[in-house]
């Protein structure tokens, strides 16, 4: 089997936001693969917690599956131009919460996949939906109502209506 990898790194600066696009072609059994990374610094959300996110969306995506290799803090600090602290801290995080794996002198690699990670962030969106239904109740929204809101929310959703079902 015949494994070919070319990586492209394309940074982009407009407007005090820095974008780091990290084309990985790999080419094995005809398959490519895209990964991207992004840091916007006019978010408010700290950086290290954006990367954090990233990475979450990239598995959760499949972008990034069990065993693929993260950049070094070093080349990904460098490539972002932001501290390499700030990627450390968010790696350790992501080791932390199960996300990846760091290995002395091999780098960091994804422990987690899609399916785990998918059970936890459905845990964790119930909570937010019933801290929402609380909050409705509180200002008298009716259940009748509550349920349109959240049919109009599903039918104007982002992915303009594709099931994930």
């Amino acid at each position: 089997m015949l494994t070919a990898v070319l990586m492209y790194d394309i940074i982009t600066v407009p407007t005090q936001v820095v974008q780091l696009i990290r084309i990985r072609i790999e080419m094995q059994k005809g398959e490519i693969k895209l990964s991207l990374i992004t840091v916007d610094l006019r978010d408010r959300k700290q950086l290290y917690e954006q990367i954090i996110d990233n990475v979450k969306n990239l598995v959760l995506t499949g972008e990034l599956v069990q065993d693929d290799k993260l950049p070094s803090v070093r080349s990904l600090a460098k490539e972002l131009g932001i501290n390499p602290n700030t990627i450390q801290k968010a790696y350790t995080e992501l080791e932390r919460e199960g996300i990846i794996r760091s290995l002395p002198g091999r780098g960091s690699m994804i422990l987690a996949d899609k399916k785990s990670l998918c059970g936890e962030r459905k845990d964790m969106l119930k909570e937010k939906m019933q801290s929402l239904a609380d909050e409705m109740f509180e200002i008298g929204i009716t259940e009748a109502e509550f349920f349109c809101i959240a049919e109009i929310a599903w039918k104007n959703r982002k992915n303009g209506g594709v099931s994930h079902d």
